[in-house]
């Protein structure tokens, strides 16, 4: 993961990533971190070994070309909330384990209310627009593709 710039007001940039590396929650934290900032909430999106009552026994992802792109412009509206000092956010594609983190978001904010709100919004918002594709193999040997936008 890059470090994210800070824009010509001094706030911390957005960063926003698609890649087929782990993702490192640690490293979105350190990346929103603010002087500011009273609040810093973080989520990870991790694979399960379940789905609907089905065990999972592997999962992939896939992305289009303008997976990146559309996840930068999510981050981006994020953080034009006055309250938000800095949004980092990587969604993994490729295969990944049991376990893997998928996704990882980390908003800041003054106030822990809206760092909750906005890391929230952030999440739902990239479940909703990321073009992005999930195959699930199920213990049983079937598999299923999930278009996620």
């Amino acid at each position: 993961m890059t470090t994210p710039t800070t824009d010509a007001s001094g706030r911390s940039a957005t960063f926003g990533d698609v890649t087929d590396r782990p993702l490192d929650l640690a490293a979105h934290e350190a990346a929103v971190a603010d002087r500011r900032a009273g609040a810093v909430v973080s989520f990870q999106g991790v694979v399960r070994d379940h789905d609907h009552g089905r065990a999972v026994t592997s999962l992939e992802y896939e992305g289009h070309p303008s997976a990146g792109r559309i996840l930068r412009e999510v981050a981006a509206e994020i953080a034009a909330d006055p309250d938000v000092y800095a949004v980092a956010v990587s969604h993994r594609v490729g295969p990944l384990a049991i376990g893997d983190a998928a996704l990882v978001a980390a908003v800041s904010t003054a106030h822990r209310a809206a760092a909750f709100a906005a890391c929230a919004r952030l999440v739902d918002e990239v479940k909703a627009r990321l073009p992005i594709w999930k195959r699930q193999v199920f213990a049983d040997g079937t598999e299923e593709w999930v278009n996620c936008p």
